[in-house]
């Protein structure tokens, strides 16, 4: 049973306002995890006000000074490894073997990574007769989500403090623990009183009044589109600036010269990364109408190869979902495809046998789904892929841009060439040509309504960034 029942505020585990506390279940079991406090309005303008407090000293600390606290962030993370990835793996379901490598990896690698950016990057440069300097945004409200918890905070926290801002984080109520590690690390590193804060609680509360309050200079959210639209509404009442990374309804796009075998094995694997629990997932894959007999069969055979397990374990390649809820909308969803007259060619809506305690979902795959389905439009976020099929390569290009999403996706064909050409006309963030493997320090980020704003490396550095430039009068000769 793990137990938090303090916010770390102003350099300090303090006690919440409210007595409220929120349950956390293992994904695995669906047993009780643990419980967090929930906080309440009043918590988080305690957190806002140590921010505000700690703001203009930790602006003014040079940048090696914050990449050294960087460093040993990142060091006491990598040191609690083990803890780390057997709360995520409990939290979000993921195997705790791709835990490691990635809910834990990727975040150590990100913090130092940081570090490094606020050593190296020119803050100011001569334009002219000005002097154009980059200045930390200011206090900054971040809202993470459950599916990737420590790397989506760590993609706002770090590059946050590497910039000169100071952070009030609000993690999500799923998946918290790994939150309150992190607060531990912090903590242990000595970073300045109020530099970093944390308060958990749940959206309505906490995260509506770190979109609104007047002291807080930028949100940062990753979510759902529905609540990034409410986080941009309550925002846009002070001014401040708003970063978004949202929903996807990603495509991979095989054309007809694509190697088959090697496009469905890719799109598979982007679709049931984390079960499917992915914002970039490629959920729909759009196959020319002659060939998708083939890719059916080729289907079949890849998703036998994704057998279900406890997370736990050190062989499993395919977890449970993250919630109860989380399960009952994915069956939901698949529910709804086959009444909309798709074909079954793997998978179902029932629960997969011998796994009835846990959040588990078969990997399913749906057949000639129409391209204006419900599972076609809607973000499932869970292990189920939609085969579509297309006429020819503009109606491809048609049909993967027919979507309010624009995060993630993919081309295959024998020509790279072509695959570009295609990629160059898909209205979204990322595109993989022939499952090339995702960079770290590449934007990541969307188009339409996927957010806006970018992630990763110098590109989600200069998010907490504010432009100011300084005129000097010019000698005339």
């Amino acid at each position: 049973m793990i137990t938090y029942d303090k916010f770390f505020i102003g350099g300090q585990w303090v006690t919440p306002v409210g007595r409220g506390t929120l349950d956390v279940f293992h994904s695995a079991d669906a047993k009780l995890m643990g419980r967090i406090p929930e906080g309440a309005a009043e918590d988080t303008e305690a957190a806002i006000s140590a921010a505000l407090k700690a703001r203009d000293t930790w602006a003014a600390t040079p940048p090696a000074e914050r990449a050294a606290y960087l460093r040993k962030i990142a060091a006491g993370l990598k040191a609690r490894t083990a803890d780390l990835a057997n709360v995520m793996t409990g939290e979000t379901g993921m195997p705790i073997k791709l835990v490691r490598a990635i809910q834990v990896g990727g975040p150590v690698y990100h913090w130092n990574k940081y570090a490094e950016l606020a050593e190296t990057f020119e803050f100011e440069a001569r334009v002219g007769n000005s002097l154009v300097v980059r200045e930390p945004v200011g206090v900054v409200g971040a809202i993470t989500p459950w599916n990737y918890p420590l790397n989506q905070i760590t993609l706002k926290v770090a590059p946050a403090l590497a910039a000169g801002c100071t952070v009030v984080l609000k993690p999500s109520e799923v998946a918290p623990f790994n939150a309150f590690i992190l607060a531990e690390v912090i903590a242990e590193a000595g970073l300045p009183a109020g530099v970093f804060n944390l308060v958990t609680g749940l959206g309505p509360v906490v995260g509506e009044v770190l979109a609104r309050h007047p002291d807080v200079d930028m949100v940062s959210f990753t979510g759902s589109t529905r609540a990034g639209k409410r986080v941009s509404e309550v925002a846009s009442q002070t001014v401040k600036r708003v970063a978004l990374e949202l929903g996807g309804k990603s495509a991979s796009v095989v054309l007809d010269d694509a190697d088959l075998a090697a496009a469905v094995k890719g799109t598979l694997n982007a679709c049931y990364l984390n079960s499917g629990q992915t914002c970039s997932a490629h959920t729909r894959m759009l196959v020319p109408a002659s060939r998708y007999e083939e890719v059916k069969a080729l289907a079949k055979e890849a998703v036998a190869r994704f057998t279900l397990g406890d997370p736990r374990e050190e062989t499993t390649r395919l977890g449970p979902l993250a919630s109860a809820a989380q399960r009952e909308r994915v069956q939901t969803y698949i529910r709804k495809g086959l009444a909309e007259g798709a074909e079954l060619i793997a998978g179902g809506d029932t629960v997969p046998e011998g796994f009835e305690s846990g959040f588990f979902v078969q990997p399913t795959v749906l057949g000639r789904v129409a391209p204006d389905a419900t599972v076609a439009q809607e973000e499932i976020f869970g292990p189920v892929l939609s085969i579509i099929t297309y006429e020819d390569e503009a109606d491809a290009v048609r049909i993967a841009n027919d979507s309010i999403y624009g995060l993630g996706g993919g081309v295959w064909s024998g020509d790279e060439a072509r695959a570009v050409r295609v990629a160059r006309q898909i209205r979204t963030g990322q595109v993989d040509i022939n499952g090339g493997e995702f960079n770290v320090q590449a934007p990541f980020g969307g188009f339409k309504q996927s957010g806006h704003g970018r992630e990763n490396g110098v590109y989600g550095f200069e998010e907490f960034l504010e432009y100011k430039s300084l005129q000097f009068k010019s000698v005339k000769s």
